[in-house]
């Protein structure tokens, strides 16, 4: 199982709706969450095999930061 996490600026609901669609449509609606309750406001993906430039290309895109924090296996 692949996951990983990402520290971006994505922070109350609304900023959830304008990146669901893209997240839903790169690794699919089951496998990404956004923990908005910590400061780092973490993005993590589970069980997909993607580039971490993909993901923080598609986001920076939408208006947010993002940067990678882990990647395991």
């Amino acid at each position: 199982m692949t996951t990983q996490t990402f520290k971006t600026t994505i922070n109350c609901g609304g900023c959830i709706s304008k990146v669901t669609s893209t997240l839903n449509n790169l690794v699919g609606e089951s496998n990404w969450n956004v923990d908005t309750s910590t400061s780092d406001k973490i993005l993590t993906i589970q069980n997909i095999d993607i580039i971490p430039e993909q993901i923080i290309s598609s986001i920076q895109n939408l208006g947010f930061q993002i940067t990678l924090q882990q990647s395991t296996t």
